[in-house]
């Protein structure tokens, strides 16, 4: 059996879940609402404060879309619950980043601003302190979502691997290349 597919998802207080006839799955929390639809093979059981996903046979099939979807609820309920935060820092010279409501201005060495307008769902927030990098917080319940926002930011100017100028995750370890005046010694 699916080693993550088999482990019960607990409902935190707050959170109510509802399983509809056309098995899709919704989950209400002080956070937001989120709702996924199930593959119809799939089983999803509320049984005493728990979510339990179970599938019909042990088909590969099956068995991936066990893990799959147990994983996707549990996403879901962690999301309205607690909530999902993902940190950008913007590393190189004149580097900004600017919001106004849900536009994102960024200045990212290109002859041109860079603007991205967020979902309602993504909440951003642009820091810029003196000698510090800035930094762009991104929230919100949907971890697919944010995620999908994230990639979307830091592919417009990705991390280069010399002096590593670009946009990278908070923490984020990039690996370096020596360059040309090491190569000669």
């Amino acid at each position: 059996m699916s080693r993550i597919g088999k482990l019960p998802i607990e409902i935190p207080a707050g959170v109510t879940i509802n399983v509809s006839n056309e098995n899709v799955v919704s989950v209400k929390g002080k956070l937001g609402e989120l709702s996924q639809k199930v593959d119809p093979e799939i089983e999803v059981a509320i049984e005493d404060n728990q979510v339990v996903v179970k599938r019909p046979t042990d088909q590969k099939r099956h068995r991936a879309l066990h893990g799959l979807y147990r994983s996707l609820v549990s996403n879901m309920v962690l999301g309205v619950s607690e909530g999902y935060e993902i940190k950008l820092e913007l590393v190189g010279v004149g580097y900004r980043a600017e919001n106004q409501g849900q536009l994102l201005d960024l200045v990212l060495g290109y002859s041109h601003h860079t603007y991205l307008h967020l979902p309602e769902e993504v909440k951003v927030e642009a820091v810029t302190d003196k000698r510090n990098n800035p930094i762009v917080t991104l929230k919100s319940c949907d971890k697919q979502l944010i995620g999908q926002v994230a990639a979307k930011i830091r592919s417009f100017r990705a991390p280069e691997p010399y002096k590593g100028k670009g946009v990278k995750f908070v923490g984020e370890e990039l690996r370096r290349k020596a360059g040309k005046s090491a190569a000669a010694k």
